[in-house]
């Protein structure tokens, strides 16, 4: 199997995005942190699919989500939500993103009242 490196997106490039939040160019947004993190730091507009409850809500994503519009993945540092990419990718979605260095990095270099932990 050919392995193909993640597309990916800068958190400040993410912050234009939100920041545009235009309603032509539909986003999709997807966080796959557990519950407790989700507590501690969140971005709003993301929707919430841990994927330690990846069986409750995979068949969700294929059958909800457009595999064709634009979705940004969210995780901590950036490893979970690549291993997401990677999934969405092999389910057919064509316009998947990483978010390089998950919410620490937004947190960071981005938003400073989002909390790191």
């Amino acid at each position: 199997m050919m392995y193909s490196p993640i597309p990916s997106i800068s958190v400040e490039e993410l912050a234009q995005y939100l920041a545009q939040n235009n309603q032509d160019q539909p986003l999709q947004l997807i966080d796959v942190r557990e519950p407790s993190e989700i507590t501690k730091a969140y971005i709003n507009g993301f929707e919430v699919f841990p994927l330690s409850y990846f069986e409750q809500w995979s068949n969700y994503i294929i059958t909800e989500y457009n595999s064709q519009v634009e979705t940004f993945v969210l995780c901590h540092h950036g490893m979970r939500s690549a291993q997401m990419c990677q999934w969405l990718l092999n389910q057919g979605f064509t316009n998947v993103k990483n978010i390089e260095g998950g919410i620490d990095a937004y947190s960071r270099l981005v938003d400073s009242t989002i909390p790191r932990y």
